[in-house]
């Protein structure tokens, strides 16, 4: 929520900056960078809400907890990055993309350990869940 709200607070003081009178998509190239820095990560985040809770709830909490708090600094270096030049939004665009890939696999091996439980009888959460806790601390390296 504070992501979002400084997110917006970034559009709406640009624009009065640029403007003067209130949101306005007319307006400087500065105006139309912070607004499309606003909008792509607003839609970036249901996509990342689904899979983290599905990750959470279907796999191992703790390591999807983690990757969704790194998903957020990675998504304000995004921000950020993409105020100055567009290029300099990328390592923050990919490192979110390797962290929402991380926790949909992780929902993936959820979803399969339910299955193998359910009709064979094998359970591989222990397994699953020291999997991934010793993957995160990965989603650090660059």
């Amino acid at each position: 929520v504070f992501l979002t709200a400084f997110f917006a607070n970034k559009v709406e003081h640009e624009s009065r900056h640029c403007n003067g009178k209130g949101l306005q998509r007319q307006g400087s190239s500065s105006f139309d960078r912070v607004y499309t820095a606003n909008q792509n990560c607003g839609h970036a985040y249901p996509t990342f809400l689904a899979v983290l809770w599905c990750a959470g709830l279907l796999c191992s909490q703790a390591p999807a907890a983690f990757a969704g708090l790194m998903y957020l600094f990675v998504r304000q270096k995004y921000f950020v990055g993409y105020l100055g030049e567009r290029t300099q939004s990328i390592p923050g665009y990919l490192f979110g993309k390797r962290i929402i890939l991380f926790l949909f696999l992780m929902s993936v091996a959820g979803i399969l350990n339910y299955y193998l439980v359910f009709f064979f009888g094998s359970d591989f959460e222990i397994h699953i869940k020291t999997i991934t806790s010793a993957i995160s601390p990965l989603l650090l390296i660059p």
